[in-house]
C-alpha cells in the first residue's frame, strides 16, 4: 500500500456492522471514515478528495446508496463507489453500476472481497494516472506563485500555503516536493481536520502492539511513513490545542515517541502546512500557538483565487472538459458562446475544483455536441458577490483593464461584467489611460 494513501468511507446504517468493516480495512492498511446516515455520508463525500473511494451499503435510514451514488455523480464527484448489499438486492445493485459504481458486493463475501477489490482499484489508477491530471497553468497570477514555487522548493524551509479552498493548495505542496531533492521519497498528506485530540497521537507518531485497547499490532505515523520526503499537513488551522503542542515539541525536537513505546525516534521530513484560515487572527483569538507558526512558516505562499486569475478559466475548461469526454465516454467539442460568457462572468467561490465539478456535470448533460449554458446549471448571481477584478489601484487597474478586455475578446459589455463595474465607467477609464482606441468595440 502507498504512503499516500486515500481514505475509503464505509456507508452503513448498523454501526456495528460499519465499525467491523472499517476494522478489516484498517488490518489491511486503509485509513477509514465513518458515515451511518444518508445525510452524514453526503457532507462526507463533499470534503473527500479525488483519491477517495465510497463503500456503501444499499438501505440507508434516510435514503440509500443509489441515491447517494446518484447526488455524486450530478454534483460531478467521481471517486469509485462500490456497493454493499445482501443477496435478495443483486438486481438493484446492477442497476447502480449502469449509474457509475465500480462494482459490487454482497455482505456475506465482503470479508473475502473487498480487499482485493480496493487494491485492484487503485493498481489500475496507478496504472492509468487517474489522478487528477495536471494542467500548467500561464495566467500571469499563477506564474507568480509557481516562481515562489520554484525558488523555495530545493530548500528544506517549512512552507505555509494560504488561499481560500479549491484553489489546489495540495497541488501546490506536490509542485514543492516533486522540484525538491526529496522528490524520491514519499509525500504523506495529513487532514488536519479529521483528527481529535486522542487519535492524532498514534496518528502521527503510531502505536507499538499493547499501548491500548484494539492495538493488536505495532503500526507506523505519518511522520515514519513520510520518512526522508514530505508531510503535507492540510488544513493545518483545525488542530486541536493540545495536537498543537505535540506536534511543536517533536518539531523543535525533530524527534518523537510512538504511543507506548519506550525510546524516541528521531525522523528527517519536510514540512509544509496549508490552511484557508488567517493563521495571525487564530492567534490573536488564542485559537492557534504563535510559536507554531513561526515553526511553519519559514515561507509563505498564497495562492489566488480563480476569480483573479481570468486568464486561465477558459484553457481549464477545455482541459477539464477533455478530461471529462475521455473518463465519461462523451463527445463534447466546446463551450457555446453563452456558456463561455457565463464561465468567465461567475465568480467561482468554489475556486478550481468548482470549475471541475461544473465542467464534469455539464459533460455528464451534454454528453456530445456543444455544451450550452444551461448545461452548467448555474444559478442566479448574487449581486452582493465579491467582483472577478476589484479594482485597487491605478496602476494595477489599468492592467486589470486590459486583462479583463483580453480575456472578453476586446468586448466591453463582458470586460465591464468581469471587472464588476458599468460599462459607462469602463468606457471613461479606457479614455483615463489611453485604451480608448486599442480595442475594437465587439
Amino acid at each position: 500500500m502507498e504512503t499516500d494513501k486515500p481514505h475509503i468511507i464505509v456507508v452503513d446504517d448498523n454501526i456495528v456492522y460499519c465499525e467491523y468493516v472499517c476494522n478489516l480495512l484498517a488490518r489491511a492498511g486503509f485509513r477509514t471514515v465513518q458515515a451511518y446516515h444518508f445525510s452524514t455520508a453526503k457532507k462526507q463525500v463533499a470534503q473527500a478528495t479525488d483519491e477517495d473511494i465510497v463503500v456503501s451499503d444499499m438501505r440507508l435510514p434516510d435514503g440509500s446508496g443509489i441515491d447517494l451514488l446518484r447526488w455524486m455523480r450530478k454534483e460531478g464527484m467521481m471517486q469509485p463507489f462500490i456497493i454493499m448489499t445482501d443477496y435478495a438486492e443483486v438486481n438493484t445493485a446492477v442497476e447502480s453500476m449502469k449509474l457509475g459504481s465500480m462494482d459490487y458486493i454482497p455482505k456475506q463475501l465482503v470479508e473475502d472481497k473487498l480487499v482485493p477489490m480496493l487494491r485492484t482499484i487503485l493498481k489500475e489508477r496507478s496504472v492509468r494516472g487517474l489522478r487528477m491530471p495536471v494542467f500548467s497553468r500561464n495566467g500571469s497570477a499563477f506564474q507568480a506563485v509557481m516562481k515562489r514555487v520554484r525558488m523555495v522548493a530545493p530548500t528544506d524551509l517549512s512552507v505555509l500555503i494560504l488561499g481560500e479552498n479549491g484553489t489546489g493548495k495540495e497541488h501546490i505542496a506536490h509542485h514543492l516536493h516533486d522540484k525538491s531533492k526529496r522528490a524520491g521519497k514519499p509525500f504523506v498528506a495529513v487532514d488536519c481536520g479529521s483528527l481529535t485530540k486522542e487519535l492524532a497521537p498514534s496518528a502521527f507518531f503510531g502505536h507499538v502492539k499493547g499501548a491500548f485497547t484494539g492495538a493488536d499490532c505495532t503500526t507506523k505515523g505519518y511522520f515514519q511513513e513520510a520518512e526522508g520526503g514530505t508531510l503535507f499537513l492540510d488544513e493545518v488551522g483545525n488542530l486541536a490545542p493540545e495536537t498543537q503542542q505535540m506536534l511543536l515539541r517533536a518539531i523543535q525536537e525533530r524527534r518523537y515517541r510512538p504511543v507506548g513505546d519506550k525510546t524516541d525516534k528521531n525522523f528527517n521530513v519536510r514540512i509544509i502546512a496549508a490552511t484557508n484560515e488567517d493563521l495571525g487572527k487564530a492567534v490573536s483569538e488564542k485559537r492557534f500557538r504563535q510559536d507554531l507558526l513561526y515553526r511553519l512558516r519559514d515561507f509563505e505562499i498564497t495562492v489566488p483565487p480563480l476569480r483573479d486569475c481570468q486568464e486561465d478559466i477558459m484553457p481549464l475548461a477545455e482541459f477539464f472538459r477533455e478530461s471529462a469526454n475521455s473518463e465519461l465516454e462523451c463527445r463534447t467539442d466546446g463551450f457555446s458562446a453563452e456558456a463561455r460568457k457565463a464561465l468567465l462572468t461567475y465568480t467561482w467561490p468554489g475556486n478550481v475544483r468548482e470549475l471541475r465539478q461544473k465542467i464534469i456535470g455539464a459533460v455528464l448533460q451534454a454528453q456530445e455536441g456543444t455544451i450550452m449554458k444551461e448545461h452548467l446549471e448555474f444559478s442566479q448571481p448574487d449581486a452582493s458577490s465579491s467582483a472577478a477584478f476589484t479594482l485597487r489601484n491605478k496602476e494595477e487597474e489599468k492592467e486589470r483593464i486590459i486583462r479583463a478586455l483580453k480575456q472578453a475578446n476586446g468586448n466591453r459589455k463582458i470586460a465591464a461584467e468581469l471587472l464588476g463595474i458599468g460599462r459607462t465607467t469602463l468606457y471613461k477609464k479606457l479614455e483615463e489611460y489611453g485604451l480608448k482606441y486599442k480595442f475594437e468595440q465587439s
